[in-house]
């Protein structure tokens, strides 16, 4: 039987060219927010770095930058890249985000980008964040976010998991709320914004097989017309997700001062 995470690992095998190419991922608002929160003197965490463009723009902003991946094929094209724009100090390490191989309040902050959705356990993954984060450390959190609509948010987990197996689930926003108070972390900050994707290369990054083509080709085709004001379908199959931009912040020293 086969675990999530090996189904995560072996979909990601062999596509770490396209991530790194990949203007979805090498581009976006969210690398200006991400610059104002970090400091000259911090210890970084990229969680789920895939092609490692959070740990290129931050480089030469922080101390040093720990690019992490369970995927050993995006590690490898991350140290080669790395290697090309002479960034000394970013480090690469494979590992789960349910299980950082990290002590305890190392981080100053860890950023996740695009990854989350992919988590085999999201509680499990958050409480290791928060245990790796230092008091008053921040937790960027940067994912497509699902809708309390219940039609919305099927219609997106299909399409997810149909184009990549390893897809876990989008969380809406009360979820990541839900979330963050377990692991006795706060939501100090949200945003939305709008991620448009091209159905050509949004299916070419992944290249399922054509069967998984044509079936979310129908569903886009056969969706309602509240779905497909939503995500903006256009008759290419283009479309638009919601992502959520969240500062979280590991207040153990408010809470110890009660």
């Amino acid at each position: 039987m086969k675990s999530v995470h090996q189904i995560n690992a072996q979909q990601y095998q062999g596509k770490a060219q396209q991530y790194l190419n990949s203007q979805v991922h090498a581009t976006g608002e969210e690398f200006t927010k991400i610059l104002k929160e970090v400091k000259p003197t911090d210890h970084v965490l990229d969680l789920g770095c895939g092609g490692g463009h959070v740990s290129y723009n931050i480089a030469s902003y922080v101390q040093n930058v720990i690019a992490y991946d369970l995927s050993n094929d995006m590690l490898e094209i991350v140290r080669h890249t790395v290697q090309e724009k002479q960034l000394k100090n970013i480090k690469t390490q494979q590992g789960v985000a349910e299980q950082l191989p990290f002590q305890s309040a190392s981080f100053d902050v860890v950023i996740s980008r695009y990854s989350a959705h992919h988590w085999q356990d999201i509680h499990q993954a958050v409480q290791e964040i928060k245990r790796v984060l230092k008091p008053n450390g921040v937790f960027i959190l940067i994912d497509t976010m699902s809708s309390n609509t219940p039609i919305f948010n099927t219609f997106l987990q299909t399409i997810e998991f149909i184009r990549d197996p390893s897809h876990v689930k989008n969380y809406s926003l009360p979820e990541w709320s839900d979330i963050a108070e377990q692991a006795q972390l706060e939501i100090r900050n949200f945003q939305m914004q709008n991620l448009y994707l091209n159905f050509a290369t949004w299916i070419e990054r992944m290249a399922p097989p054509q069967s998984s083509i044509e079936t979310l080709q129908f569903l886009q085709k056969n969706a309602c017309d509240q779905v497909k004001k939503y995500f903006k379908l256009t008759d290419q199959g283009d479309f638009s997700l919601r992502v959520g931009y969240l500062k979280i912040v590991n207040n153990d020293n408010e809470i110890n001062s009660l």
